[in-house]
C-alpha cells in the first residue's frame, strides 16, 4: 500500500498540473451584445456559445447582454476608455464610422491569413455587408440582420372584407386597407402602426426610399433630409392618422408594438423581422408577413448588429475572436439562428441547409426578409452618426405629433445634420 501512495499523488499532481497547463493556454474572450426584439434572445446566445466552448476548450467567451443597440455601444466604448477593452462585440452596423474614427476596430481583411478564411469573407449577402464596409474594407460581419417587414391579422382583414392572403402592394393600399379595418370594427381595432420611438429614423428612411429617395451619401459625409421627396415620405407617414384615421396620433412605442399586434390592438404593423419567431409562437390568429409597400420602388434598408473585433485585443485573441465569429456564422448556425429568432440568414449557403430549406418550405414567412434584400439600400449611417440620427429622430416626432409641419422638421433636422458634418466634407 505504501507503495502506491507516492504513485498515486504523483499521477494527481501530474493531472493537475496538465489541467493547469491547459487553462493556462486557453484564450478568454469578453463579448457584448444586445436584443431589441421580443423572445429569449439571451438563451440562445447562452446556448450557442456553450455549445462553441464545448468544441473549442482553448477558447473561453463571456458573452454580456448589454442592453438595445445604443447601450451595448455605450458600454463597450466605456470598457474601452476604462483600458478593460472587450474582445469583441455585437454592435449596431450602423457604428462602423465612430467605430473606425475611434480607432477602436480592426479590419478583418488585415486578420484572414488562408484562401478558406478568405472565401468566408465574401460568403455573406453584399447587401449585408454595405453598412460594414469602407474603403475595400470589411470591418463588420453580419450576424443579428433584418429588414422592416410589414405583419397583417388575416383574420382582421376577412372580418374587414379584405381579401385575408392579400397585403397592400402600394402606399395608397396600405391606408385604404387601413382605413376599412378601423371602420369595420367600429374603432376597437387601428388599421396600421408603425413604430416612432427606439428607431424612428429606420422607418423613416423606409418610406424615403419607397419614394425613390436614399438619405446619405455613400461616404457618411452628407444627408439630404430636406428633399421633397423625403418631405413628402414624412407626409404620408402622417396622414396615416391624421387623414385616414388607419393609425393612432403621436408616437407609437417601438417595444410595445410587437404586443399591440399579438393582441390585436392593430391589423397591420411595420417591424423588424427579427420579431417574426416570437410572433408566430405568440399570436393566437392567423398572421402574414410580406415585403414593404411602396411608392415608386420596393425598399427597405437593412438593419441590425455586426461582428467586431477591437484593435486593443492581443493577435492571439483577435486570431480566438475570429474562430468564434466564423462559427457563429457558418451556415448551419446561422440557419438555427434565423429559425430560433426571426432574423435572416446571413448568407446564401444558410439557405441552403436542409434546416432553413425545411423551415422556409414550412413557414414561408421566414423568406421575406431575405427576398427583400434584393430591393433593400444600406441603413442610415454618417460619422457622428448619434448626433445626425437625433436630430431626424426629433424631426420625425415633431411632425408625427404634431408640433412642426413635416417641411420644417426636416428642415431643422438637415441644418442640424449640416453643423455636425461640415468638419468631415471631402
Amino acid at each position: 500500500m505504501r507503495s502506491r501512495i507516492p504513485f498515486a499523488m504523483t499521477a494527481l499532481a501530474a493531472g493537475l498540473l496538465n489541467a493547469a497547463q491547459v487553462n493556462a493556454d486557453s484564450v478568454d474572450l469578453t463579448m457584448y451584445y444586445p436584443v431589441s426584439v421580443g423572445g429569449a434572445l439571451t438563451d440562445v446566445v447562452d446556448n450557442l456559445v456553450e455549445e462553441f466552448e464545448s468544441e473549442h476548450p482553448d477558447i473561453n467567451v463571456e458573452a454580456i447582454y448589454a442592453g438595445n443597440y445604443d447601450d451595448t455601444r455605450v458600454r463597450a466604448m466605456s470598457a474601452i476608455e476604462a483600458g478593460d477593452t472587450p474582445q469583441l462585440s455585437v454592435l449596431f452596423s450602423i457604428d462602423l464610422y465612430e467605430l473606425i474614427e475611434q480607432n477602436a476596430i480592426v479590419a478583418f481583411d488585415d486578420l484572414v491569413e488562408t484562401d478558406e478564411e478568405r472565401d468566408w469573407l465574401d460568403s455573406f449577402y453584399p447587401g449585408l455587408m454595405e453598412n460594414g464596409q469602407l474603403d475595400g474594407k470589411t470591418y463588420g460581419i453580419p450576424f443579428q440582420r433584418s429588414t422592416i417587414v410589414l405583419f397583417w391579422n388575416k383574420d382582421a382583414f376577412e372580418a374587414a372584407g379584405l381579401d385575408p392572403e392579400t397585403p397592400p402592394e402600394n402606399w395608397e393600399e396600405m391606408a385604404e386597407m387601413a382605413a376599412t379595418v378601423r371602420e369595420a370594427s367600429n374603432g376597437e381595432q387601428w388599421g396600421v402602426m408603425v413604430p416612432s420611438t427606439g428607431y424612428p429614423y429606420w422607418m423613416f428612411q423606409a418610406f424615403a426610399f419607397q419614394n425613390g429617395h436614399r438619405l446619405m451619401s455613400e461616404d457618411g459625409t452628407e444627408v439630404y433630409f430636406d428633399d421633397p421627396a423625403a418631405v413628402e415620405a414624412l407626409e404620408y407617414w402622417v396622414s396615416l392618422a391624421t387623414e385616414h384615421d388607419a393609425m393612432p396620433d403621436g408616437t407609437i412605442e417601438w417595444g410595445t408594438l410587437r404586443q399591440n399586434f399579438i393582441e390585436q390592438s392593430t391589423a397591420m404593423m411595420w417591424h423588424t423581422t427579427g420579431n417574426l419567431t416570437a410572433v408566430r409562437s405568440e399570436a393566437d390568429f392567423d398572421f402574414g408577413v410580406a415585403m414593404l409597400p411602396m411608392k415608386t420602388q420596393r425598399g427597405s434598408p437593412t438593419g441590425g448588429g455586426n461582428f467586431y473585433i477591437f484593435e486593443d485585443a492581443s493577435e492571439e485573441e483577435q486570431r480566438a475572436a475570429m474562430t468564434f465569429i466564423r462559427w457563429m456564422t457558418d451556415p448551419e448556425r446561422a440557419a438555427a439562428w434565423s429559425i430560433e429568432t426571426g432574423y435572416m440568414g446571413v448568407s446564401p449557403a444558410a439557405y441552403e441547409t436542409d434546416a432553413l430549406k425545411s423551415y422556409v418550405e414550412e413557414f414561408a414567412p421566414a423568406a421575406v426578409a431575405r427576398d427583400q434584400l434584393e430591393h433593400g439600400t444600406a441603413e442610415l449611417s454618417t460619422y457622428q452618426g448619434g448626433r445626425v440620427r437625433r436630430a431626424l429622430d426629433n424631426a420625425v416626432q415633431a411632425a408625427l405629433t404634431g408640433q412642426m409641419s413635416t417641411e420644417e422638421a426636416l428642415s431643422q433636422a438637415q441644418q442640424e445634420a449640416d453643423g455636425v458634418l461640415r468638419r468631415y466634407a471631402r
